[in-house]
């Protein structure tokens, strides 16, 4: 929790009712995004991206797996968030743990959609090998680095990064016994050539932070310390929905939330742009290095 004075709150709260934050930004406004790519050797796909004060890196690790029997032409893909604990001074303790299972749920909402795959921004049937038996299972690992509010976008956009420098080792099945349902096929994975994995559905997240009567994006930790409630739209480019989230305990008026859905796709496009162009000049860095 931040401690701030009654003038601090005061003028926080007046800037973002003029339009003016302190930092100089307007309301719909994100800070500076820097990112850089392939930071963990020993993962399949990394990424480590800066939004500010905020700082978090992602790894996508891929391990051959079983597909689930309710979903046997799909893969799957499970998040785990750390929060270090010298990021910030809440997170020492069961403070980092708390958040770090709030922030992975509401990165699997925003990323994967429902329990049966409907809306998931990352295409889980592309994971299948051989239905049924045989399937990628992606590990997501994001860390909290340092902390300045506005986490979950962080870590969404730093997902949406180790993603694309994610590559996929190509699966040949030698073996694929039909006639018998148990028998696991026999599969050869090289270690020469990679799928790049498609990202071109995978959404970005946009929080809108309610602090008096109106909502801000990117909100800095002394801003968060002022919102009465805060809502996470995950957004792909095509414009769609693939997810959505909501903390803080004041209750949204179901029309506020049709708006804040539009606010949010508009942030979205030039949220969407600046990352893939964060990302393109990431891949140039580390293919000059």
């Amino acid at each position: 929790m931040v401690g701030l004075s009654t003038g601090e709150t005061n003028f926080i709260r007046g800037g973002i009712a003029q339009d003016l934050r302190c930092d100089g930004r307007k309301r719909l406004f994100y800070r500076p995004i820097h990112v850089d790519i392939a930071v963990i050797p020993q993962a399949n796909g990394s990424a480590r991206v800066r939004i500010g004060g905020t700082d978090v890196i992602a790894s996508v690790k891929a391990e051959l797996g079983r597909p689930n029997s309710s979903q046997p032409d799909k893969g799957k893909v499970s998040i785990h968030i750390d929060c270090s604990a010298t990021a910030a001074p809440i997170f020492q303790g069961k403070g980092g743990e708390a958040l770090s299972t709030e922030l992975a749920a509401d990165l699997q909402r925003c990323l994967l959609g429902g329990k049966s795959g409907a809306g998931a921004g990352i295409d889980l049937s592309s994971l299948s090998i051989v239905e049924g038996k045989v399937c990628w299972d992606l590990y997501i690992d994001g860390l909290v680095v340092s902390s300045d509010g506005n986490l979950l976008d962080a870590l969404g956009a730093a997902i949406k990064a180790a993603l694309s420098n994610t590559g996929i080792p190509k699966v040949n099945v030698i073996a694929a016994d039909a006639t018998s349902s148990g028998d696991q096929p026999e599969v050869d994975v090289s270690d020469e050539e990679f799928l790049q994995f498609d990202t071109s559905a995978v959404p970005v997240i946009v929080t809108l932070t309610k602090v008096g009567k109106h909502y801000i994006v990117d909100a800095t930790a002394e801003e968060e310390s002022q919102m009465s409630s805060a809502m996470s739209i995950s957004i792909n480019r095509k414009g769609l929905i693939c997810g959505l989230t909501k903390r803080g305990g004041a209750g949204v008026d179901p029309s506020i939330v049709l708006d804040m859905i539009s606010v949010a796709k508009h942030v979205s496009e030039n949220f969407i742009n600046k990352l893939d162009s964060e990302i393109a000049a990431a891949e140039a860095r580390e293919e000059e290095s």
